[in-house]
């Protein structure tokens, strides 16, 4: 019963960016529905996986949520969809905006079904400027942001995306961030509306936070960039016998540090290290001097060294040594789980604790039109009308599920329904 319990959500994304956004909604309580068009989310089949349409990446993107598969391009399903809307606080979609229109599901179809919805749109440009139609994935946005080429200055190499779907994550947490302040609106006003939330501004804004530098001022004092953040040895330190990521950031720790490895007089001597304004300046040729240092001695020698000068470090982890983390390990951060027909799979606690709403992911992915029926039903359409829609082929229903897993839902169901009726958020 996390913060968001009695909102329920009209998920209309796919891939990587509106998932994770809307799983960060669910994790919090809300009742996410899923739409899915005939075949399911693409990300069903990246592999690996144990079974068709449930892969890796889509288990650890849509976990809390409900699967309603329907063919929106068909005028039932549409009205199917609508009627659904009817009992919804928001709507969240990442598809181009036209796209959305072309379904019949522009913010003006949608809110004459339901006059105070919140309806937000992810997608790749603003509306207003001339790539607004122009479709975009996680790459193209890293590049136009500038993070290949900031990769390549601070590293001598050739551009590279950081791998990660960092757009991605970035502009679903921020589309969270706007759905959650815009129910807290309607919460005050009863006022819906329309939001959009462009990948291009939203990493652009991300990226120049850190680098407009000198281009802040007018006329420029520099060319941009944090020169810190771009020093080419700003990496975690070779030691004598592996790697250790360490920071020196404030006089403290720099002092701190050189009195450590025997060299006190040097924080004084050297006027690169007096203060933070010089050491901006000499930041590259400081970072080379640690790693010089650095290659000295062994990685577990540095550690406690560090911990004794109380200078921050931490281990640089890899995908053998992450889960044996003992911080990750003593908090259950990692936890095994039987999935109903995915076998035991391994799951990520909420990285966030909260005194009283803790939010939770207590309930598996579900399969592809694992919920249709349920959702169709809560929505007020007869049973008649979903079995015409089910034999028309318009949706799907994935019910043979384990009968655990069916029995544990209506009473959520009702639970929501209870809440949504008393909550006038």
């Amino acid at each position: 019963m996390g913060p968001l319990s009695g909102i329920r959500i009209v998920d209309m994304t796919t891939v990587m960016m509106g998932p994770s956004a809307t799983q960060a909604l669910a994790e919090m309580g809300a009742d996410v529905i899923k739409i899915e068009a005939p075949g399911g989310d693409g990300v069903r089949n990246i592999a690996p996986g144990r079974h068709p349409g449930m892969g890796g990446l889509f288990l650890n993107n849509n976990a809390n949520k409900r699967s309603l598969a329907v063919d929106l391009k068909r005028p039932e399903g549409r009205a199917a969809l609508l009627r659904l809307a009817e009992t919804a606080d928001a709507l969240v979609y990442n598809v181009r905006p036209a796209a959305m229109e072309r379904l019949g599901l522009s913010y003006e179809a949608v809110a004459t079904a339901r006059a105070d919805i919140v309806y937000l749109g992810m997608f790749g440009y603003g509306q207003d400027g001339p790539y607004a139609a122009r479709p975009a994935y996680d790459d193209l946005i890293q590049g136009a942001a500038m993070i290949p080429a900031l990769v390549a200055r601070a590293g001598g190499c050739e551009p590279r995306y950081v791998p990660n779907a960092i757009a991605d994550r970035i502009v679903g947490l921020s589309a969270v961030s706007a759905l959650c302040a815009a129910l807290f609106h309607r919460a005050r006003t009863g006022q819906g509306q329309r939001i959009d939330v462009p990948m291009f501004e939203t990493m652009t804004a991300f990226v120049l936070g850190d680098h407009m530098a000198g281009r802040t001022f007018d006329p420029p004092l520099d060319g941009g960039g944090y020169a810190r953040l771009l020093a080419r040895e700003r990496r975690p330190f070779r030691t004598r016998d592996g790697y250790l990521c360490a920071l020196l950031y404030n006089d403290a720790q720099w002092r701190s540090f050189y009195a450590a490895i025997g060299q006190a007089e040097r924080f004084e001597a050297d006027p690169r290290l007096s203060t933070m304004a010089a050491r901006s300046v000499h930041i590259a040729d400081l970072y080379a001097d640690l790693a010089a240092i650095f290659a000295g001695r062994t990685t577990a020698e540095w550690a406690v060294l560090l911990a004794e000068a109380d200078v921050p470090f931490a281990p640089m982890h890899d995908f053998e040594t992450i889960f044996e983390d003992p911080h990750l390990q003593a908090i259950g951060f990692f936890r095994t789980e039987e999935h109903p027909t995915e076998g035991c799979v391994r799951r990520l606690r909420t990285p966030s604790t909260w005194s009283e709403t803790q939010p939770v992911l207590d309930r598996p992915a579900p399969a592809y039109g694992e919920h249709s029926a349920d959702v169709l039903r809560e929505a007020g359409l007869s049973e008649t009308d979903i079995a015409a829609l089910i034999a028309d082929g318009i949706v799907a229903d994935g019910a043979a599920r384990p009968v655990t897993a069916v029995a544990a839902e209506p009473a959520r169901s009702r639970r929501m329904d209870t809440l949504k009726a008393a909550d006038p958020v």
